[in-house]
């Protein structure tokens, strides 16, 4: 069984997170929390809805491990593109797809951001640069090194980011990526959540070295350790990563330590594989509960400005659910559309 982490590597975070705190203003700090609430408040939304059928197919969400996509997000604009994985709900919420977006799709509404094409493992919307979530695992770091090479090409000082779990580590895309990256100096940030399970097999057990961040020393590439529910530490070595991709000074690989306090999918076992006591102790190590807690310790909000917002994001939340549930079907004649590629548009358009 995996054990708790302790003081870790993540620790190391400690110098990043202290300058955060001084840096970041009352409103960004506030922005950090809400992004994390609302992630949190539609997971356990989403959660309540597959229990009651109305989400068809897996759910895979990211309860505990909100101050990864809060942190990293922060500082991407729209033009900025994310490739994410099976647990990408978070991701998508934090670069700027709507709550009823992403509720309606996991529905297999009209009204998905995929159209109710995806479900909640194809999320897709490029508009707000959120490329794409794929329940295959390590292409999003492939797809992320091409759109790097791609913003090269096209002479913009534009990111690409990856988010992966600790399991893709040790898939060839991974290698094969971050080298392409490190070789081309591509602006690409490399995003491990080491949450210490592929599914349900512990990290430990797969590797002799517990530190993804390690690996990239073969390839020549910076990396970094942090406390991945620390949301400053987060923002802090994300906020560095962004700022030396975007000036030519190419990738980073940023490993997250976290931990999800959910089953890997909804309706899966939840015991077996690890103890109620480790769950319980990360449950302890809460993101929003940690960042709560040092607001109000700083005094740079008070109980009644987070309660607030709280009650908003509950509102958005609700309105987000009964939106997906009150939106129609997908029109069972337009299913072919989004398929193939139809030549007879003018550009080339797909139909």
């Amino acid at each position: 069984m995996a054990t708790p982490l302790a003081a870790t590597p993540a620790e190391s975070g400690a110098a990043e997170s202290a300058a955060a705190r001084t840096a970041l203003g009352t409103a960004e700090q506030l922005a950090l929390f809400r992004t994390m609430v609302e992630i949190r408040r539609v997971e356990e939304g989403l959660v309540r809805a597959h229990q009651n059928g109305l989400v068809h197919g897996a759910c895979h969400t990211y309860v505990g491990q909100e101050a990864i996509a809060a942190g990293v997000c922060a500082h991407l604009r729209p033009s900025d593109v994310v490739f994410s994985t099976h647990r990408g709900h978070g991701h998508a919420l934090a670069k700027g797809v709507a709550a009823q977006e992403i509720a309606a799709e996991l529905f297999g509404r009209e009204t998905g951001c995929s159209h109710g094409r995806g479900g909640s493992m194809h999320l897709f919307k490029p508009e707000v640069g959120m490329m794409g979530t794929s329940g295959i695992v390590g292409p999003c770091i492939l797809l992320a090194a091409g759109a790097g090479y791609s913003f090269r090409l096209q002479r913009t000082d534009n990111v690409a980011v990856a988010f992966f779990g600790d399991g893709a580590s040790n898939n060839g895309a991974f290698h094969e990526g971050i080298n392409m990256a490190s070789v081309w100096d591509l602006p690409v940030l490399f995003v491990c959540e080491n949450n210490q399970y592929a599914t349900e097999v512990p990290y430990h057990t797969v590797s002799r070295n517990p530190d993804v961040a390690a690996k990239a020393a073969a390839y020549g590439l910076p990396s970094v350790i942090v406390d991945g529910n620390d949301i400053l530490a987060v923002h802090a070595a994300a906020g560095e990563a962004v700022r030396r991709a975007r000036g030519g000074g190419g990738p980073t690989l940023l490993e997250c330590k976290t931990y999800r306090t959910r089953a890997h999918s909804e309706g899966m076992r939840d015991a077996g594989y690890r103890t109620a006591e480790e769950v319980n102790a990360w449950k302890e190590r809460c993101p929003i509960k940690r960042f709560r807690s040092h607001l109000l310790e700083a005094a740079s909000a008070s109980s009644a400005e987070l309660d607030q917002v709280e009650r908003e994001v509950d509102a958005l939340v609700a309105n987000a659910l009964a939106f997906a549930k009150d939106s129609p079907w997908p029109d069972p004649a337009m299913v072919t559309q989004h398929v193939y590629r139809s030549e007879g548009r003018a550009g080339g358009s797909v139909g």
